[in-house]
């Protein structure tokens, strides 16, 4: 078994959420918890909100085009949807990241 660690880029394969389908997509890991990983999407569309942080060394952390990590966009897996590591991200995306997390992400309650 491959060991998953915060901060790497995978790629996932995410249900759609009638869970019939489901498509290869890049994700962001943040965490996890036993058997299951929290990530963000990863996208090449630009940001859209506040919670959409462009990357500045997409290329250096394994990402085939420019990419977007969108705080917005959570999942919870299931490690045995991690298809493959693409890379890690840089020092310098992660503390944006962090920052944009510890700004724009709370309770809407």
């Amino acid at each position: 078994m491959t060991t998953i660690l915060p901060g790497e880029f995978w790629v996932a394969e995410l249900p759609f959420t009638s869970g019939k389908i489901s498509k290869k997509r890049p994700v962001l890991v943040l965490w996890l918890d036993g058997q299951d990983v929290v990530v963000a999407a990863v996208t090449s569309a630009k940001p859209r909100s506040r919670m959409d942080i462009e990357l500045e060394d997409w290329a250096a952390s394994g990402l085939r085009v420019a990419s977007t990590v969108r705080l917005s966009r959570l999942d919870c897996l299931e490690t045995s949807l991690l298809l493959g590591k693409i890379g890690q991200i840089s020092p310098s995306d992660a503390e944006t990241v962090k920052e944009i997390w510890d700004l724009e992400i709370k309770p809407q309650f």
